[in-house]
């Protein structure tokens, strides 16, 4: 291939990436509800602008979940009906966007969202950092545990690993009851379906959960009950969190106060926690099957595959963005290293040393949480995750690649030197060829990880494989099932991978 053909394939694969990247940007990361403005025009003015974006957490219903009927991917609950109703009167267009429970906050102070719902109290540790408006909804915290265990109240917790989730206000009132009830170990989880799944493989013995959500979990597991506290904390309820001295707070109370007045608020209440509501939400179509061991009922999520195989896409584009540019760079910083000028070496092994010797999850949360707040660019999740796992596979593969410059014969280059070929020709054409065929296989394994690790994206709300596979367990209030589901799909696309790269190398082997 002629140097000009490889210059004209390589700007046409960096186009390729960049448009990739732009149009995932609205593809991937939102859900956006488009309400019409003809009749509220003059209340825009009170808002400011015409798209406001929602952050939530949709793995708690009924308050935020996706509807993962016939593979659709909408966000629908309690929360944003209220939302909706809201950007009606108020002439807005609302986008929603997704993250983890102990994601929001951050993401609000970070100005990614404009404001944020997720069945959230306003806690005094929170109002440290966010505003909030009027409590719009008000819940209780409950005690699920195993039927006939008789843990029913507080005092029944002592001496008892209880779970919780992670930035909850159901978390701030255990560590209350803990200082009243004695030898109380907490647990913090990410997600209520993980405290669900620990109580029922004994690793704790109760969870405390709002009483909505454990209505559900209760009629979805025979084996578990639930029990009410009685003021389980001094800061019950639901309220919207903005940014500090958000210009928002005051037309959104007012709205909230009309819907409570007008009975608006009870009417969307009554239609999201009704116990026919429930009931159809946490109900299957088919009866589970009963073992000596697990309950596994596929038929429970059969519905909702196409859902979960819609997360495949995703987590392919990201892969292969991933690999693509990770390998430029890596070959970039290989070529620093082994270039003889000190400067470059440097750089290029001072990066690899904190690259390297930092956690991938670590350096994701950064990348997606301070780059709006210090370069006013609001990254999108996708494009985020594609730019951490780039800068963190190139300094693993840049060490791969070197080694296999360095191990290609010195003659090569001896050669190709004598015969006045220009450096950076030589290694185009005869040193990277040579030493890319020799660490095909480290860079398929590297491909294998990056697959596999692209699990880490679904924490900022990329719903690739697993994030499907947790919404559709949070929905049905199930766990092994969808999480098995995913590790199939996970297993035959690096099976086809694997195979996919043995042929590759066995062609390679008869073309030498």
């Amino acid at each position: 291939m002629s140097i000009k053909k490889r210059k004209i394939l390589l700007f046409t694969l960096l186009l390729v990436v960049a448009i990739a990247l732009g149009a995932s940007r609205t593809r991937l990361i939102a859900v956006t509800t488009t309400i019409s403005r003809s009749n509220f025009l003059h209340a825009a003015p009170s808002v400011g602008k015409d798209t406001l974006t929602m952050i939530t957490s949709p793995d708690y219903p009924p308050y935020e979940y996706y509807n993962t009927k016939d593979g659709e991917r909408k966000i629908v609950g309690f929360d944003i009906d209220i939302a909706n109703t809201i950007a009606k009167e108020l002439g807005f267009k609302l986008r929603v966007i997704e993250s983890d429970f102990n994601g929001l906050i951050p993401a609000v102070q970070a100005k990614r969202a404009d404001f944020a719902m997720a069945g959230m109290t306003p806690t005094p540790e929170r109002r440290k950092n966010v505003d909030f408006s009027i409590i719009y909804y008000e819940a209780k915290d409950t005690i699920v545990a195993p039927k006939g265990s008789n843990l029913t109240k507080p005092e029944d917790l002592s001496s008892k690993t209880v779970g919780v989730q992670l930035g909850t206000i159901q978390e701030e009132n255990a560590k209350k009851i803990a200082q009243k009830v004695t030898n109380i170990k907490l647990k913090q989880l990410n997600k209520v379906p993980e405290a669900i799944q620990e109580i029922k493989s004994k690793r704790i013995d109760a969870a405390i959960i709002e009483d909505t959500i454990a209505k559900g979990f209760a009629r979805a597991n025979p084996d578990l009950e639930y029990n009410v506290i009685p003021s389980a904390g001094e800061n019950a309820g639901s309220a919207i969190a903005f940014p500090k001295n958000s210009p928002l707070v005051e037309p959104f109370n007012k709205v909230l106060q009309q819907m409570k007045d007008s009975g608006n608020l009870e009417k969307i209440a009554t239609k999201w926690f009704s116990q026919n509501t429930a009931t159809e939400a946490a109900s299957s179509s088919t009866t589970p099957t009963t073992s000596k061991g697990l309950n596994l009922d596929f038929g429970r999520i059969a519905p909702d595959i196409p859902f979960i195989l819609q997360g495949i896409p995703i987590t392919l584009l990201f892969t292969v963005l991933s690999v693509f540019l990770g390998l430029i760079w890596g070959t970039v910083l290989s070529l620093f290293k082994i270039s003889g000028i000190e400067p470059l070496g440097w750089f290029a092994n001072a990066y690899t040393s904190i690259f390297r010797g930092t956690p991938l999850l670590l350096q994701l949360a950064l990348v997606y949480y301070a780059t709006p707040q210090l370069t006013g660019y609001d990254i999108p999740a996708l494009q985020a995750g594609v730019l951490t796992f780039t800068l963190n596979s190139g300094a693993y593969m840049s060490e791969t690649i070197r080694g296999g410059i360095q191990a290609v014969d010195k003659g090569q280059r001896e050669a190709a030197m004598s015969m006045g070929v220009p450096y950076w020709l030589m290694m185009w054409d005869v040193i990277l060829p040579q030493a890319l065929k020799n660490i095909l296989p480290a860079l398929v394994n590297e491909t294998i990880g990056l697959l596999k690790d692209s699990a880490l994206v679904s924490t900022i709300g990329v719903v690739e494989i697993l994030r499907s596979a947790q919404i559709v367990g949070a929905n049905k209030y199930i766990y092994f099932e969808p999480l098995l589901c995913a590790g199939l799909i996970y297993y035959v696309l690096v099976m086809g991978l694997t195979f996919s790269a043995s042929a590759l190398e066995r062609r390679l082997r008869r073309s030498e």
